[in-house]
């Protein structure tokens, strides 16, 4: 097996998301653009998706870094909006855009039509959450888009299966299909609630970091194998696992978290840009396989079929956001109101990506009598066409529309205070327990090290509430800014010594990693308060 292409795609793929950080452009249009450049580049190998792959491999551990770094009680709290989206949207979108295809574009069979909705209905959730970040959507807009993205596409999966079975002859009833779908959304929910407790048991009574995070890259392919296995969802399996144990996540020891955090941000990274690389890089195939189709018309087919996805996005929207507020007294007392712009950016960030893709890939080639699937070829033409224009159009637009919206972002501000009064209360909570503890003989410390922790304690508390204070007027730093700053310079200057003494051979390399791994964690403590931390 020859590695070297897949290494060269994460390489290249990884250069160029972090090249996109000094850029305006959000990371995903870029490694899309760059895959649809180097598609044509020679000597560039052919990379097929396959939804083999895709699916069981690549979705999990995106589906469970989103799951995990999103709030169960803020989704908890949009459970309306949403539920909406990432069920009522993708089925109607599914049959919205599965027949205006069909009106649209001849020759296209109504089975064809609705697979072809059901692949390009759900929005992307790597997209979604990446977008979000960049642009800095308010906060409640962004929960509601990634709890849709979370779980949509396990409405779109199932709603393909029912789809494809129609298209093939095997003569699922739309009873049977809707019976599949609550079977495979319950099964799903319960393989990750029957999973959860378990895991996360295991990750408290596992004593080794490094084994507890061997057992976080497992969690979201054995949550996904086990539904899978019994025919339910392991999209819903993933996020109902993150979630959980995402909120309790505190339960967890620090070294623990602080690896797990660095491991989950890496493989997310690596796994997202691969990802979007790879739709560009789908280019060659979707074009030599339009065969019979001109190239102009199946063009044209993309261009109303791209315009049907956006319109209908709306058309739910809109009503899904206003409806319930004018039917429920108890949804206005509850919910804040909204005004027109929130539903507008919500329509508008209806991104999608590679999952629909790599759904569209396992499109099978005959039907069950053995004849060619019809029109397939345009189907994954159509549905390459819809991702690339969502990603580019709406993606590239989204920031410019939030700027001109001039949307409330979120207001550092208030949660800068809301954090110096958490910490405020948890230090008086801390130096409470400590006076306790020092009152106890068997507790008893010479007064230079017993001053030392209330001066950490203090300075804890104090450091939140100095970056809401003025900055030095020649620095610009806080005082808090200038103590990291002064602890970084010293420890460099230790570890600058630490490498002296072992080129000079008086110590060797495994006491300077000793030495070096206590400076680290020294540095990373000063620095944890910080924004840069975050």
């Amino acid at each position: 097996m020859d590695v070297l292409p897949l290494v060269g795609l994460v390489a290249a793929s990884t250069a160029v998301a972090g090249a996109a950080r000094r850029t305006p452009v959000p990371a995903p249009l870029l490694l899309v653009a760059a895959g649809l450049i180097a598609s044509y580049l020679p000597g560039v190998p052919t990379y097929a998706l396959d939804a083999h792959v895709v699916l069981p491999l690549l979705l999990p551990p995106l589906l469970y870094t989103a799951a995990v770094d999103s709030s169960y009680l803020d989704l908890r709290a949009n459970v309306r909006p949403v539920a909406l989206l990432s069920v009522g949207y993708v089925l109607f979108a599914t049959v919205a855009v599965g027949w205006l295809a069909y009106r649209l574009v001849p020759d296209l069979p109504l089975t064809a039509a609705l697979v072809l909705g059901a692949v390009v209905a759900p929005p992307d959730a790597v997209t979604a959450a990446a977008i979000a970040r960049r642009v800095g959507l308010p906060g409640r807009v962004t929960t509601v888009l990634q709890g849709e993205s979370l779980v949509n596409d396990a409405t779109a999966i199932t709603a393909y299966k029912v789809a494809l079975a129609a298209a093939v002859g095997e003569g699922m009833s739309w009873g049977a299909g809707i019976g599949e779908f609550f079977l495979a959304a319950v099964g799903g929910v319960v393989v990750g609630l029957v999973l959860m407790v378990p895991l996360h048991w295991l990750r408290t009574h596992l004593k080794e970091a490094l084994l507890q995070n061997t057992l976080s890259l497992l969690i979201p392919f054995v949550a996904y194998a086990a539904a899978e296995r019994v025919h339910a969802s392991g999209v819903l399996a993933v996020v109902v696992v993150a979630l959980y144990l995402g909120h309790r996540s505190w339960q967890v020891d620090f070294a623990t978290r602080l690896q797990e955090e660095a491991v989950r941000k890496m493989v997310a990274f690596v796994l997202e840009s691969a990802v979007f690389a790879l739709i560009g890089l789908q280019l060659p195939f979707v074009l030599k396989g339009l065969g019979t189709y001109a190239v102009g018309d199946a063009v044209w087919y993309a261009v109303l079929v791209f315009l049907a996805v956006v319109v209908v996005r709306f058309l739910w929207v809109f009503p899904a956001t206003y409806l319930p507020r004018w039917l429920s007294r108890r949804i206005r007392a509850r919910e804040p109101d909204t005004d027109w712009t929130a539903p507008l950016i919500v329509g508008w960030a209806g991104m999608r990506g590679v999952v629909s893709l790599a759904i569209a890939f396992s499109i099978p080639f005959t039907m069950s009598d053995g004849s060619p699937f019809p029109a397939r070829n345009l189907v994954l033409f159509l549905t390459f066409t819809t991702v690339i224009g969502t990603l580019v159009i709406q993606g590239l637009s989204l920031p410019l529309l939030v700027r001109v919206l001039k949307l409330p972002g979120r207001d550092a501000k208030t949660e800068t205070l809301a954090e110096a009064q958490a910490q405020s209360e948890a230090s008086a909570a801390a130096e409470a327990r400590l006076d306790e503890l020092l009152a106890d003989d068997r507790n008893q410390l010479p007064g230079p090290l017993a001053d030392r922790l209330r001066t950490v304690l203090e300075r804890r508390r104090n450091a939140v509430w100095e970056r809401l204070g003025a900055a030095d007027p020649v620095t610009g730093e806080s005082a808090d800014d200038t103590y990291r700053r002064l602890s970084r310079e010293m420890i460099d200057a230790e570890r600058a010594v630490f490498v002296t003494l072992r080129d000079e051979r008086r110590i060797d390399d495994e006491m300077l990693r000793t030495l070096l791994r206590r400076l680290d964690l020294e540095e990373a403590a000063a620095y944890r308060e910080g924004p840069d931390s975050r």
